[in-house]
């Protein structure tokens, strides 16, 4: 009888142990991921990232990046991490790597995931990024505005920024497209926030926006885990699938 008491009282302990441990995890807050845009983009880049990573349990926040200066950018972002009440895996995508670099070092972000994007180090710019390698395709014909804010094309659009999408997304995403001022390109990052931080890099191998061999040098600089995918400037819009994958594997990294 004695043996049957102990046994039960062992089993019960074990049950309020377990039924401890996940009331504690529900209490956690869980990982948000926060997404920011890249020159020539808007929020809406990430349309198909996002149902992706909420079917997973994540919660999902996209910046909207005013793309006036690189302080700008990072205010903008800061703001959105500041809002967060746990773990944040930050997210950029080309320009968007730039602002991550200067925005991550918060506290509250534990991951980077750079997809096609700049990694400048302390006191380089944007524009430093791409020196030691040829000057991209896309990135030939900019349509300047009169105070000194840079478009692209339809056109350019359609062969060099997302040329594995179809028509009709192209013609979205130049329609859509946001306006960047040409002066943050040369602002410098002072911080680097993947000095610390565990990163994650998407190459684009067609890239015509970014040098690919460029990706490639940021993701051995920051010791990156690295994914090469045979897509254009916008894996997150003609691989949303896989590029989801490396963001999940990001936020699971770190609970």
């Amino acid at each position: 009888m004695n043996r049957m008491l102990i046994s039960a009282f062992f089993a019960l302990s074990c049950v309020a142990a377990m039924n401890a441990r996940a009331a504690g995890d529900e209490a956690k807050p869980k990982a948000t991921v926060v997404l920011v845009h890249g020159a020539f983009a808007d929020g809406s880049s990430w349309n198909k990232i996002i149902p992706l990573l909420q079917a997973q349990g994540l919660k999902v926040v996209a910046v909207q990046n005013p793309l006036t200066s690189l302080a700008d950018d990072v205010t903008a972002t800061r703001r959105v991490i500041d809002a967060q009440p746990g773990p944040v895996v930050l997210v950029g995508h080309s320009w968007g790597g730039t602002v991550i670099t200067e925005a991550g070092t918060d506290d509250k972000v534990k991951a980077l995931v750079y997809v096609a994007a700049f990694a400048p180090s302390a006191g380089e710019s944007t524009a430093d990024g791409g020196k030691g390698f040829p000057p991209p395709p896309g990135l030939a014909h900019p349509i300047a505005s009169a105070d000194g804010f840079l478009t692209l094309s339809p056109e350019t659009v359609a062969s060099d920024f997302a040329q594995d999408l179809d028509a009709k997304e192209a013609n979205l995403i130049a329609i859509t497209q946001g306006p960047i001022n040409s002066k943050a390109f040369d602002s410098k990052v002072s911080t680097p926030a993947w000095n610390g931080r565990p990163s994650w890099y998407i190459v684009a191998t067609q890239d015509r926006m970014i040098q690919p061999d460029a990706e490639r040098a940021f993701a051995r600089k920051i010791k990156a885990t690295t994914t090469e995918l045979k897509a254009s400037h916008v894996p997150m819009l003609s691989q949303p699938d896989a590029v989801a994958k490396v963001i999940v594997s990001a936020a699971k990294a770190i609970r």
